[in-house]
């Protein structure tokens, strides 16, 4: 994970770049990295704590423009403030990702990240593998207004899921004498 190198394997440059404050950040903060992956979207991925390197962190964001990084996804835990410090130093959308680690489950990093003042927004997803998961997406969407070949990807990956969710419910009504599909 180096902010300087693209994604193994890839000779593109990054159009996303992912830093969390912590390596114990990564199982969360691979989901975002798993979607990137399915849309072939070339990405970095990094270390930088806001508050324990925060040199590091201020150059990964301020940097980022130079490296073709069009959108930064940040993950912290522990009330941190990675996402705002990576908006701070950068004008390219940030995505900011709440990672559970804390006592306050998540809590205490979800407040930290939503709560910017006026002017320094960043965009918050949810708590945990889910937000990283809506964060992959998002940044793919945001990219995807420039890049008609990525929306159409986004639409087929939206019809998948319906399609993945029919398929469940045909299932579960096969199963169950008397029960009739709702809508019928």
């Amino acid at each position: 994970m180096s902010a300087d190198q693209p994604q193994p394997g890839k000779d593109r440059r990054p159009l996303v770049g992912i830093v969390m404050g912590s390596d114990s950040d990564l199982p969360v903060m691979e989901k975002t990295a798993e979607v990137l992956r399915k849309f072939d979207v070339p990405f970095e991925m990094t270390v930088a704590s806001a508050h324990r390197t925060p040199a590091r962190a201020a150059e990964f964001a301020a940097t980022a423009r130079e490296r073709g990084v069009r959108v930064i996804i940040a993950g912290a835990g522990h009330a941190a403030h990675l996402a705002g410090a990576m908006a701070a130093h950068s004008t390219l959308p940030v995505i900011g990702v709440p990672i559970d680690s804390s006592a306050f489950q998540g809590f205490d990093a979800l407040l930290s990240t939503v709560q910017m003042p006026p002017g320094i927004p960043v965009a918050t997803v949810a708590v945990g593998k889910p937000g990283a998961t809506n964060a992959g997406i998002l940044a793919v969407q945001i990219l995807a207004v420039g890049d008609p070949d990525l929306a159409r990807r986004l639409e087929a990956h939206r019809k998948e899921m319906a399609a993945g969710v029919e398929e469940k419910a045909r299932n579960h009504n096969a199963g169950r004498r008397g029960c009739v599909p709702a809508g019928y």
